[in-house]
């Protein structure tokens, strides 16, 4: 039972990879994270969680290159996140609900969005097109509240 869950939730995961390569410049999650403890893991997302907070907040006074490098990263991460969630991984202090386990394409779906409104933000920074790398940056932000109210614990 639990393989079968596992088994689901890691088809997903990969549908929803290989689904939004075309859209994130063939970026693939790290193959180093695949060896990551559980414990491993929980830090990893939290902290590129983090990291994607405090881009998001600054990322609306960015334009040209650094607007291009903030969506840059925003991709790797978000596709990064994609795969820090296997079965077994609600460890520690993990705000993680098991909703996540429960509905994971509807999880995984999350983070296609992520990255294509990352992608999205990108595009348009690179060209110059100020109004759509905003309303790709608010997408985005509002892809993680929708994570956040859907498959985090409150804090």
């Amino acid at each position: 039972m639990i393989f079968r869950k596992y088994a689901s939730f890691a088809l997903a995961a990969v549908v929803a990879v290989a689904g939004t390569l075309a859209y994130a410049q063939d970026v693939v999650p790290d193959p180093a994270l695949a060896d990551l403890t559980p414990e491993q893991m929980v830090d990893m997302r939290q902290d590129l969680m983090k990291a994607n907070g405090g881009l998001l907040r600054s990322a609306g006074s960015l334009t040209g290159a650094d607007a291009v490098a903030a969506a840059d990263t925003l991709i790797v991460n978000y596709t990064n996140l994609s795969v820090l969630f296997p079965e077994g991984s609600d460890v520690g202090d993990s705000a993680a609900l098991p909703a996540i386990w429960q509905n994971p394409a509807d999880f995984q779906a999350i983070w296609t969005s992520g990255i294509e409104a990352a992608t999205a933000m990108k595009a348009a920074a690179e060209a110059g097109d100020a109004d759509a790398y905003q309303a790709a940056n608010r997408a985005l932000g509002a892809t993680c509240g929708q994570c956040h109210q859907t498959f985090r614990a409150p804090s």
